[in-house]
């Protein structure tokens, strides 16, 4: 892996992803730098997003048909989404490894991860109902 140039820039959107566990959107991360004192153009947050992602420093979440969403913690876990209010939660358990198996008999790939999205309705949007 090459070196890290974390600028002053990718620093502020690397910690605002790191000190959160809401998967915060690229606009969220905006708002909050903007909240923080930061004045940074939406290329400069975007491209810092990128950067933090190809340099495998945040994970980019790609969730059905909204914006993507960005995760720090880059330990093997899920995701479950609310189908209601779009709320993200993390899920620590982990996939089984027969499923893993079964994809790599149907698909003849050498399976190395998995990431699974679940999508139910989230505890706030059940007690709405």
């Amino acid at each position: 892996m090459r070196a890290l140039n974390l600028t002053t820039q990718r620093k502020a959107v690397y910690d605002v992803i790191r000190n959160t566990h809401d998967h915060p959107t690229a606009a969220d991360v905006m708002n909050r730098l903007v909240e923080q004192g930061y004045n940074f153009a939406y290329g400069t947050v975007y491209n810092s997003l990128r950067y933090l992602v190809d340099k495998e420093m945040v994970r980019e979440l790609k969730l059905g048909e909204a914006a993507s969403r960005y995760d720090a913690k880059l330990d093997d876990h899920q995701h479950i989404l609310c189908e209601i209010c779009g709320h993200v939660d993390e899920v620590m358990t982990k996939v089984p490894e027969d499923w893993t198996n079964e994809v790599s008999k149907e698909t003849g790939y050498d399976v190395h991860h998995a990431h699974v999205v679940f999508g139910g309705v989230c505890p706030a949007c059940q007690q709405k109902k």
